[in-house]
């Protein structure tokens, strides 16, 4: 009986979170969801009782495996007698991210797809999600960030911080296309490691550089 429970929440969880990472959260109906499934709207309601929540499963088989992860990495980091350098705090994603392959078959790319579509698709309920189960990491990260950058402002790291993200995301959701054209163009063969680690200079360079707003900031008291 627990057996076939299992199976029937992980036809749902599998079926959904195909059809999220293709087509969003909002462009995707219960009803898409339990025809590629092979279940009945019943099953979907009895296991997770509703959309939002099936949203915050789907997250969850892959937060529970990276989270603690990063809490830890994080924790050390921040023990460190001296402020840890971004591209140090950065580096620390790569191998919690790649065990995700191991959650589930590309499973680093359909989570960070997934994340972006939260944020794209304006789902509210997932920040209040991630606040309450992992509100200790994301404040970690964020206290991380401002050691690393100490010369931008709170809302300068806030756009910089959601800039890579979209980075991130389009070149997670491209990554089939962008490394065959790598390999045809430039005869690179190169895996999901090796983008993520050709991406991180890229975003150390972009988050850490100068503010606009502080050089403004700064011209204008020069001038008065």
């Amino acid at each position: 009986m627990m057996s076939s429970k299992q199976s029937t929440q992980q036809k749902i969880l599998d079926a959904a979170q195909s059809l999220f990472a293709e087509t969003g959260f909002n462009g995707t109906s219960l009803r898409q969801i339990t025809s590629l499934a092979e279940v009945n709207l019943a099953a979907v309601n009895y296991h997770f009782g509703s959309k939002k929540e099936l949203i915050q499963a789907v997250l969850q088989r892959y937060l529970v495996t990276l989270m603690p992860r990063l809490d830890s990495e994080f924790s050390a980091l921040l023990a460190a007698e001296s402020p840890a350098p971004l591209d140090k705090v950065l580096s620390v994603f790569v191998r919690p991210l790649l065990e995700l392959n191991q959650v589930y078959p590309n499973g680093t790319r359909l989570f960070l797809q997934l994340l972006g579509r939260g944020y794209t698709d304006v789902q509210g309920h997932l920040r209040w999600f991630f606040n309450q189960n992992y509100g200790r990491v994301l404040s970690q990260l964020t206290k991380l960030m401002q050691q690393a950058c100490p010369n931008l402002p709170p809302s300068e790291l806030f756009w910089r911080l959601h800039f890579s993200l979209g980075t991130i995301v389009f070149t997670m959701a491209s990554n089939e296309a962008l490394t065959e054209i790598a390999e045809a163009d430039y005869k690179e063969v190169i895996d999901i490691e090796g983008v993520i680690l050709r991406l991180l200079p890229y975003l150390t360079a972009a988050i850490a550089a100068p503010s606009p707003i502080v050089a403004q900031d700064t011209q204008v008291t020069q001038i008065s």
